[in-house]
């Protein structure tokens, strides 16, 4: 896996897993691989973590996968050709990792916080063939992507979590409800939740997300 299309870090399925799982990860703006792999030691040990860092380099340490600004109003806008890129890499990334360490895509999942989760969820509704699921955190949906989504028929079978706090002052709560919305709609399993806090992962948060993570090997392996 030494020459994928972006630069990570990756912990390894605990030995002797004979169906090990892919957890891909993706940091928010301003941050690095090295954030949310901080978390790998409370991931399912059948799953690989790898830790993406984002394209777009921001300042020392610190990336993004695509800029964007917010106006006066609330409103955001993106660069999109640095949306595009970045999904086309993540998808490749994903891809190519998942055929490095020989691990279909039915045991792939994609998660993120905040911009990372932006390209979680993008990548299930715009390239569900390459995963079964997407975790996202304290994140939005992306309009301009709404566009390349694939037909809502392959979404069958996927799985979404989705969890967001309550006074989030980065993400409003209302972007969380507008993910949980929209996925009602498809034809995929949702998990979605709220908690106390602002713009980060507190620790209930994290036990539920991880519990969830598990809860997707025990279903595949349940006959």
């Amino acid at each position: 896996m030494s020459d994928l299309p972006l630069s990570f870090l990756h912990r390894p399925a605990a030995a002797g897993t004979s169906q090990p799982w892919l957890l891909v990860l993706m940091h928010g703006v301003g941050s690095n691989e090295q954030d949310l792999f901080g978390l790998a030691p409370y991931v399912p040990a059948p799953f690989h973590v790898l830790s993406l860092r984002a394209p777009y380099r921001m300042g020392p340490d610190a990336h993004a996968w695509f800029e964007f600004s917010v106006a006066a109003d609330g409103t955001r806008s993106i660069n999109e050709p640095q949306e595009a890129a970045s999904r086309a890499l993540v998808a490749q990334t994903v891809d190519a990792a998942a055929r490095g360490l020989g691990i279909p895509a039915a045991r792939v999942v994609a998660g993120g916080f905040s911009q990372g989760g932006i390209m979680a969820l993008t990548l299930l509704l715009t390239r569900p063939e390459l995963l079964h699921a997407a975790m996202v955190w304290h994140s939005r949906l992306l309009p301009q992507a709404l566009g390349q989504a694939a037909p809502a028929a392959a979404l069958a079978g996927r799985r979404l979590w989705v969890s967001h706090g309550v006074q989030d002052n980065v993400i409003p709560l209302a972007s969380a409800r507008a993910i949980r919305d929209h996925a009602q709609a498809l034809p995929l399993a949702l998990s979605y939740r709220e908690y106390p806090g602002l713009h980060e992962i507190r620790p209930e948060e994290l036990r539920d997300s991880m519990a969830w993570l598990q809860g997707l090997t025990a279903a595949m392996d349940s006959p």
